[in-house]
């Protein structure tokens, strides 16, 4: 768990910087904003309003979720990030927790929304914080992932700006859902929007 203490430090060390970078990101993302857009119709549809943003971060998106009709929670590895949530967004609910143990019931959630929150988890450790993702997922429930997508064969380790992460091969990474007992049944790539050179990639798939 070295990695998650060195992510959390990370975050805690960048919260108001962040906070004002990101705010208001989405207004120049039209790709991303229309994919949690669909998430949320979807997740509307299934009449199990119960969503966690998981890496809320400092909670835009979800107030986002909430915005568009659902009962939208946040959690967050980063006791900083959570504070300003709560600070900047005080009738919504967050918590201090780890994606790989989160604090919800057993089949409860209609979705889960993982906005860029799984980048910093090696390869080896995915399928174990995917499983906790279906564990809290009621059948039918949605997740919506969002990750920088690689055409190289295997996952890229990358000096992101915050802390390391990795990227992905599209295919590879929906074999692991698969494989955590979701079916991915919706996928969008697009040119990215940094230097790094990544594809930004979100995946929308249901639980089984």
């Amino acid at each position: 768990m070295k990695h998650q203490d060195e992510t959390r430090a990370a975050y805690d060390g960048v919260v108001e910087l962040y906070a004002s970078m990101f705010a208001n990101r989405l207004e120049t993302q039209p790709f991303s904003r229309n994919m949690i857009e669909t998430f949320a119709e979807l997740v509307r549809g299934t009449g199990n309003l119960r969503v966690v943003d998981v890496g809320c971060g400092p909670g835009h998106l979800t107030a986002m979720l909430h915005d568009l009709g659902l009962d939208a929670f946040g959690l967050d590895l980063s006791p900083g990030m959570v504070d300003h949530a709560r600070r900047a967004h005080p009738a919504l609910r967050f918590d201090e927790a780890r994606m790989e143990a989160l604090p919800v019931e057993d089949g409860t959630l209609g979705g889960v929304l993982a906005h860029y929150s799984m980048i910093h988890t090696p390869s080896e450790e995915l399928p174990a914080l995917l499983a906790e993702q279906v564990r809290v997922l009621a059948p039918g429930g949605l997740l919506l992932v969002s990750f920088f997508a690689t055409d190289g064969p295997e996952p890229v380790r990358f000096d992101h700006k915050v802390t390391p992460a990795f990227s992905w091969p599209v295919d590879q990474f929906a074999e692991v859902l698969a494989g955590a007992g979701l079916v991915t049944f919706a996928r969008l790539l697009h040119d990215p929007a940094s230097e790094r050179g990544f594809l930004d990639a979100h995946l929308l798939a249901r639980r089984r």
